[in-house]
């Protein structure tokens, strides 16, 4: 197939200023004209209606990035935040330039990147789809003959003729997406707007971009749902701190940036900083048990799971409290969540400090790598929520008690029994 997008040793460079902003006065006014004139280069000024001092540093956003996409290629970028994922889109949309390099493009390109791009707040749905489709290099005949699909895809019929200043973020995003996916572009570029949007949304745009896609169509896709980017991309690039450290295959690519961002999480809890909620409970240790009470970061598929969660708060007494403890395979979809609520109840008279243990009778994983979020809620607020809080390894054992084991060794093994009569 042929190239259409080829990027040559690509680097964006961002000027930071260490210094703090104050309010000018003729002093200032006065003092920064001497010294400029004076020395320049000693003093450097960045224009605005306040007045710096310090020295300015630099922030590479990208370094010498270098790849070429074949027509058809759906291309996931990945990596973890400030990695420069949106920085590399930005460059290809055309919206920033590049500092250093060389990008080729061939043909119509259609970007979703923020919430709202393109949008007028006054104007109406029906006159945002000319508007935007417009900003995209659609035609106004076109912008016709899609009218109806695109109306029907983002699903907004009854509020056409209403501003979308009163729409809420989802029906933004599906309005922005339906517009962009229908542009008749060979390349499509989508951020990680689609996380605004409902479940059933996105499994929507997710097969309209496999259509795209099977069109012979390009798309570039950010997201840090592994999941969606195993099903819907061809190749991952990885990015890490502005650099590209891998582009190929989907698989390895995955496994890569999950080995990166488990080493950043081999933090104690307590030392976490990556973290949501009112504080008022804060959880500061974690970790699996064995029968022993000694901690272990192995589990036998058909044993017992015991895990132990370690919290401190500043009230004496807390009631109605939920944990929850949410497991994740390798690709980052939730597998299963454990919340006391459901089992037992909320918690209450705990003390402002303690631990609290979860129990599975028999381990339901097959071999492999799992990663698990936690959180604690106190009359139903968020007090504590740490993503990617641990990992655990888990070992093949024997479930079913039979020596057999699955050949499918995907999602969750259950007890279960088949009977030829149902009356037996």
């Amino acid at each position: 197939m042929s190239t259409v997008v080829k990027i040559e040793r690509l680097s964006k460079r961002f000027f930071l200023n260490q210094s703090r902003q104050r309010f000018p006065t003729l002093r200032d006014a006065l003092t920064e004209k001497f010294s400029a004139v004076k020395s320049s280069l000693l003093r450097p000024r960045i224009s605005g209606s306040g007045v710096f001092s310090g020295r300015v540093e630099e922030f590479w956003a990208l370094k010498d990035i270098s790849f070429a996409v074949d027509q058809g290629e759906r291309i996931g970028i990945i990596g973890p935040n400030g990695a420069g994922k949106s920085t590399l889109l930005k460059i290809l949309s055309r919206i920033t330039e590049p500092t250093t390099g060389r990008i080729s493009l061939r043909g119509r390109m259609a970007s979703l990147l923020e919430v709202g791009t393109g949008f007028h707040p006054e104007l109406t749905g029906r006159e945002n789809i000319y508007l935007n489709g417009a900003i995209l290099g659609m035609t106004r005949k076109e912008i016709r003959r899609k009218f109806d699909e695109i109306v029907a895809f983002a699903e907004v019929e009854n509020f056409l003729d209403t501003p979308v200043k009163r729409y809420s973020s989802g029906m933004y995003v599906r309005l922005a997406f339906a517009i962009a996916a229908h542009l008749e572009s060979e390349i499509l570029i989508v951020d990680e707007v689609l996380a605004v949007g409902d479940v059933a949304f996105q499994k929507k745009c997710l097969g309209k971009m496999e259509d795209v896609g099977r069109q012979g169509r390009t798309i570039f896709y950010v997201s840090h749902n592994m999941g969606s980017v195993k099903k819907l991309c061809t190749k991952v690039m990885n990015l890490n701190k502005g650099e590209k450290f891998f582009f190929g295959d989907v698989g390895d690519g995955i496994q890569r940036y999950l080995s990166l961002h488990n080493s950043f999480s081999k933090k104690t809890l307590i030392e976490r900083l990556d973290r949501k909620g009112r504080g008022h409970v804060r959880l500061y240790d974690c970790c699996f048990v064995d029968d022993g009470g000694n901690e272990t970061d192995l589990l036998i598929s058909g044993e017992r799971l015991r895990f132990k969660i370690s919290y401190v708060s500043s009230f004496c007494n807390l009631n109605n409290v939920w944990f929850r403890f949410i497991l994740k395979n390798s690709y980052g979809e939730i597998l299963f969540v454990c919340n006391n609520l459901h089992s037992n109840g909320g918690f209450n008279c705990l003390s402002g400090s303690g631990e609290v243990f979860m129990e599975i009778e028999k381990t339901p994983l097959f071999e492999g790598v799992y990663t698990y979020d936690l959180q604690v809620v106190v009359n139903k607020e968020i007090e504590d929520a740490i993503e990617n809080a641990g990992q655990v390894r888990v070992e093949t054992g024997d479930f079913f008690g039979t020596g057999i084991q699955p050949s499918i060794k995907e999602g969750l093994m259950v007890n279960h029994v088949w009977k030829t009569d149902i009356q037996n």
